[in-house]
């Protein structure tokens, strides 16, 4: 097999050699492009039967804002029988599935003295640019992304870290973090302290000792919260790696558990796709403000909608963003959408979530770990070694890129055997659940990066 058809309407196929299109039939210059069944741009001149599609002969047909109508078109999922993970299980009932020590800055003037905690107690530190000279809700941003960090169960302890004089001292970020466990997040303003290295030090070592009286113990797979990434997409990603990630993400819902899409902009162009699956009117308009709201963050910056597929994404086959969008989209699965969630914001309902956020990665995923995911699976096509704060596993769409990068990728999903590449892929999950450490992990790669939209002073 040289080619691959993915759907029955798509007038183009896919070739399995370099994930580029190649044309069904003759298409005429204006004529819509159709892949996953779906228009995924139009015609830029007349193609012939078996000539190359991509740039120099297809354009995106992206636009303004738009209008929708709700129109539910989706099926329950099928009961599966749910398995177990031996998880870390919180006072208030969450689970984590790592333990460690997490150093949070509340500023980014203090990240070399977290970084030289981090190397003198093996604590992980997160350091960012943020936390001072940030307005109204670009600190607001900041702050929530830092409480959903603070709070993540997959801290056995977190150390605040501030400076002092910051506009997001301790003091305000006490008032966003609310109540917190005394014996698992301490905090200390290093202006105030004569010798910051060692009270830093003493404050971790009590954390730790805290957590080490942790265990594992049995929990249902309902417990689990998973976030959804692609990065680097190629021309195989959304019939790939993204489509199995689809169907763990219905095998993980169905048994009760939560996955997270987000990358807003890479939803532009497939959003009806989702739309039909929104669980509620109310559920249906917060998906399409989601949407709208985010191309208007795009046109109040003077920048085309449709501006995303990067150079590699070109190079590995994908020409328009409406082509990136409906195969990034797959790894929502069938799934019915259940809530949408802001910057933020924290899960309250099991099923399938949309989360607002750009695209880029080390913010997707620094949203994810915020919202409370437990791990990420992130597929890629061209290849990364990004991690995030919770375990990342990096997915591979060809095999290429996993023989070229094994320190880099957790797991290659390339092959058209979808049903047992998902429950290899579940298998793995549970094995990081359980406490496997994911490539990232092993590499030491574990950083946060926060979506900034405001002046800085």
């Amino acid at each position: 097999m040289d080619t691959f058809r993915i759907n029955d309407k798509d007038n183009v196929c896919v070739n399995l050699a370099t994930g580029h299109k190649t044309a069904l039939c003759d298409i005429q210059e204006g004529a819509e492009i159709i892949k996953y069944g779906y228009p995924i741009g139009k015609a830029s001149k007349d193609i012939a039967t078996g000539e190359c599609v991509h740039s120099h002969n297809m354009r995106t047909a992206l636009g303004d804002i738009l209008s929708y109508e709700y129109s539910p078109e989706y099926t329950e999922l099928s009961t599966k029988e749910p398995f177990t993970i031996n998880a870390f299980v919180r006072k208030n009932g969450d689970i984590g599935i790592r333990n460690d020590i997490w150093i949070v800055p509340t500023v980014g003037c203090v990240n070399s003295i977290a970084k030289q905690l981090a190397e003198k107690t093996g604590a992980i530190h997160f350091a960012h640019p943020y936390g001072c000279s940030q307005l109204g809700d670009d600190q607001h941003i900041t702050q929530l992304i830092l409480r959903g960090l603070i709070k993540h169960p997959n801290a056995g302890g977190v150390l605040v870290l501030g400076l002092g004089c910051e506009n997001n001292n301790i003091a305000e970020m006490k008032k966003v973090l609310g109540t917190t466990d005394e014996e698992r997040v301490k905090f200390l303003c290093v202006q105030e302290c004569e010798d910051e290295i060692r009270e830093g030090i003493k404050l971790i070592d009590e954390l730790k000792k805290t957590a080490a009286e942790d265990a594992r113990s049995e929990v249902p797979v309902s417990k689990l919260k998973i976030g959804l990434k692609c990065g680097g997409s190629d021309g195989f990603s959304g019939i790939t790696a993204n489509a199995v990630i689809g169907r763990v993400t219905d095998e993980i819902c169905a048994m009760g558990g939560t996955a997270v899409l987000t990358e807003v902009p890479e939803m532009f162009g497939a959003e009806t796709v989702l739309f039909k699956r929104c669980v509620s009117k109310n559920v249906f308009d917060k998906s399409v403000a989601l949407i709208n709201n985010f191309k208007l963050y795009f046109k109040n910056h003077g920048q085309p909608v449709s501006e995303n597929p990067s150079p590699g994404n070109k190079e590995g086959g994908i020409t328009t963003l409406e082509e990136k969008s409906l195969g990034c989209v797959q790894k929502g699965g069938s799934a019915p959408i259940v809530d949408v969630l802001d910057y933020g914001d924290t899960l309250t309902r099991s099923g399938l979530n949309l989360l607002n956020g750009p695209g880029n990665d080390i913010v997707s995923i620094t949203n994810l770990a915020a919202v409370g995911c437990h791990l990420v699976l992130f597929t890629t096509g061209r290849g990364t070694p990004l991690g995030g704060a919770v375990p990342t596993v990096k997915i591979a769409s060809n095999d290429t890129i996993s023989a070229l990068k094994p320190h880099w990728i957790d797991y290659s999903a390339y092959g058209f055997d979808k049903e047992k590449k998902a429950e290899e892929l579940l298998d793995l999950i549970r094995r990081v659940a359980d406490g496997e450490q994911t490539k990232n992990e092993t590499n030491g790669n574990c950083e946060i990066a926060i979506f900034k939209d405001g002046v800085t002073l």
